[in-house]
């Protein structure tokens, strides 16, 4: 809040830019937090809140030119890359981790093209479409059943679908267009990979020792996703040897073309000591919540001490678990009940974002919880996740 500051912009304030927001803080940093809706979770602890279509080119560029912030980081993927562009071209503003990243990113074309025809990265057989009818002959030629079909544009599961036969076809298109973060007729078909799990992991470029930028890696995050979307996560989940070398040679090989400073979320499917890429997002993940619990520094910190050129430090602390708190409700303004029971197990924290409204499947929270193994961590973030319950009405 002084001439001499350092100020960063976050594009999209959910639950994940809110942590970030606070990382930043507390290392002394200015920060604006931009996003559609009002009372965003990282509105609710900015410096300055923007309300604006983050989508709309002139809108963000003429927000950037308002603010002048050192450095621009996206949180969400339905933004106006071509504004970020130009703004970078015309050294505005330093976008996190590259203009050119969070284009690729945000575009499932875009990144798997990147990640198997021009970086040779194992991935699951795949095909776009723009039609119903490009679609069925993409799975009938290519793909095969069962698949997965996923709007090109979307987060967090939204608009994913798995498709077994020929009938399920026509409404999983129908829901991948309705459920994409912008208006476009176009989705991925994807093989189903008959994977063991799949992790995310953490991949860290920041500027080390020697002052060249350089990859750190988490231990690997286990997962497990209800309809697209991460219920339940982990870490450490175990790997082969042979199979975290690869998964690490994936990550690095992305992230270094990618290139930048900050945390990417990579993810993996593993079979045996086999590994495929599957998708890379530039920005803190959501199964990564779980370093609140597991890791000295949590993957927000690690973000934040990143992108301002600070030393990172990716070590465990201790096996951790988080398990999701839905909405369930269709209201604003929820209250909850069972928190206090909750957090009376052991090793175990909670966390409320603060949304303003919730929706049935809206992520409205999440446990932490710690152990002294990944199975412990794992049944106490369960059962404390269980006792918390959504009051509507006005409670």
């Amino acid at each position: 809040m002084s001439a001499g500051a350092t100020r960063v912009m976050l594009l999209g304030a959910g639950e994940l830019g809110k942590e970030v927001i606070i990382a930043l803080q507390r290392l002394g940093v200015e920060v604006i937090a931009v996003d559609r809706y009002a009372d965003a979770p990282g509105h609710q602890v900015a410096h300055r809140a923007h309300v604006i279509d983050m989508t709309d080119a002139r809108a963000v560029r003429a927000l950037v030119e308002k603010e002048r912030p050192h450095l621009v980081v996206p949180e969400i993927e339905a933004i106006a890359t071509e504004a970020l562009l130009v703004i970078e071209k015309d050294q505005l503003a330093e976008v996190i981790p590259t203009a050119r990243a969070v284009q690729l990113t945000m575009n499932r074309e875009g990144i798997r093209r990147l990640a198997a025809e021009e970086l040779g990265l194992r991935t699951s057989r795949y095909a776009f479409a723009e039609s119903l009818t490009e679609l069925k002959s993409a799975i009938d030629g290519v793909i095969g059943y069962p698949c997965v079909i996923k709007p090109v544009m979307s987060s967090s599961g939204k608009g994913q679908s798995v498709v077994n036969d020929s009938h399920e076809v026509a409404a999983a298109w129908d829901y991948a267009l309705r459920a994409g973060r912008v208006a476009k007729s176009r989705v991925i078909a994807e093989e189903m990979i008959e994977f063991d799990y799949e992790v995310t992991l953490l991949t860290v470029r920041a500027v080390a020792e020697s002052g060249a930028v350089e990859t750190f890696f988490c231990e690997p995050i286990g997962h497990v996703q209800v309809q697209g979307d991460y219920v339940e996560s982990w870490q450490p989940q175990y790997m082969s040897p042979k199979a975290l070398a690869k998964a690490r040679e994936i990550a690095g090989k992305i992230t270094h073309n990618l290139g930048g400073r900050g945390i990417f979320g990579v993810e993996l499917f593993v079979k045996g000591d086999e590994v495929w890429f599957s998708e890379v997002s530039p920005r803190p993940h959501d199964t990564g919540m779980v370093t609140m619990a597991s890791q000295h520094l949590n993957e927000f910190e690690l973000h934040a001490r990143a992108i301002l050129g600070l030393p990172v430090d990716t070590a465990l602390r201790a096996p951790g678990a988080s398990a999701v708190v839905y909405g369930e409700l269709e209201e604003a303004g929820i209250a909850f009940e069972g928190v206090d029971e909750a957090m009376r197990v052991e090793g175990v924290d909670v966390r409320l974002f603060g949304k303003p409204e919730a929706f049935a499947r809206r992520r409205m929270g999440v446990v932490l919880a710690r152990g002294d193994s990944v199975s412990q961590a794992r049944e106490r973030a369960r059962r404390a996740a269980a006792k918390i319950r959504p009051l509507g009405g006005g409670a």
